[in-house]
């Protein structure tokens, strides 16, 4: 099987945002090497939110002033509002992500906006990062479900992408905050979202609070979606959501996609070392994923094929 899927690391800033262990600027930037050597090209590395409230990402223009440029790999700060449009731009990302919120509970509480807010403020300054030539793409939070409010319409995320789109978004994602999606639901829901942006890049984010986020990339890679956001070691959450656990791991990501045969371009065993050395060094306590503490499996023959 040819066809790659494309990895975005997210932790760095997802991974970090809501862990209780504040990660001091030298170690994240030692977490952002060890992710580039495991072959690491798209991640996530800053967030330009109010430090008060997100006070692990209280470095993000510090991160941004040091992280290794020219090595292909291209860093991506996330952006709530116009000050967090302008703050990525100044710190040199290579891409904003903006955030729209699909539910009214979740959203103002975490940008205090409602969800038809965020996507007028989308039409109001991505035409910052298009005047300054930096790719924008926009994630759906909360898109299948939202802690406050409950069930999210299906409707209500296709509305908000065809908005994205319209504005200029080079990428969607579909943002699983709390962990509460299953696979039919993903199909369903980007079938809805490619019929109401046609032609838009699907990227899916998943977290595993429920312990279905395999299942559920697994979902959207059958579906078509090339591009999958994953968290070193399964760290992350969010802290404006309760009970919102981690991301889902890109080590063990990595190696589903491998053993179906799909192309990452991730060496899956220094990701295991990575989420090893955030155990023992980098955040000093437990991480969730399963590769950190199984390993991998050796290729040799495909088991799926019978020996004569």
């Amino acid at each position: 099987m040819n066809r790659r899927i494309e990895i975005v690391e997210v932790g760095p800033r997802d991974g970090l945002q809501n862990d209780p262990a504040l990660m001091p600027t030298d170690v994240k930037l030692d977490f952002i090497n060890r992710l580039i050597a495991a072959g690491v090209r798209r991640m996530e590395a800053a967030s330009f939110v109010n430090p008060k409230l997100v006070p692990a990402m209280a470095d993000s223009d510090a991160v941004m002033a040091a992280v290794p440029r020219g090595r292909g790999v291209k860093y991506i700060g996330l952006a709530l509002n116009e000050r967090g449009m302008r703050r990525a731009l100044e710190a040199r990302c290579d891409e904003v992500n903006f955030v729209m919120v699909a539910s009214e509970g979740f959203g103002l509480r975490n940008q205090n906006a409602t969800p038809e807010q965020t996507a007028d403020l989308f039409d109001r300054i991505a035409v910052l990062a298009h005047d300054a030539g930096v790719p924008v793409s926009v994630t759906i939070s909360v898109a299948f479900g939202d802690p406050f409010d409950g069930e999210v319409p299906v409707a209500r995320v296709a509305m908000l992408a065809a908005r994205a789109a319209k504005a200029g978004a080079v990428e969607i994602a579909l943002g699983d905050t709390i962990g509460v999606a299953d696979p039919w639901d993903v199909r369903a829901r980007i079938d809805a979202v490619r019929a109401a942006a046609p032609g838009a890049r699907l990227r899916v984010h998943f977290h595993n609070t429920r312990n279905t986020a395999l299942a559920n990339i697994f979902a959207a890679v059958e579906a078509g979606v090339d591009v999958i956001d994953a968290s070193c070691g399964g760290i992350g959450g969010c802290p404006f959501a309760p009970a919102a656990t981690g991301n889902v791991a890109t080590e063990d990501v990595v190696y589903m996609l491998h053993r179906a045969g799909f192309e990452t371009g991730i060496d899956l065993e220094q990701m295991i070392e990575t989420a090893q050395w955030l155990e023992t060094d980098g955040l000093k306590h437990k991480v969730e994923s399963m590769l950190s503490k199984a390993g991998g499996f050796p290729r040799g023959p495909d088991p799926r094929v019978r020996s004569s």
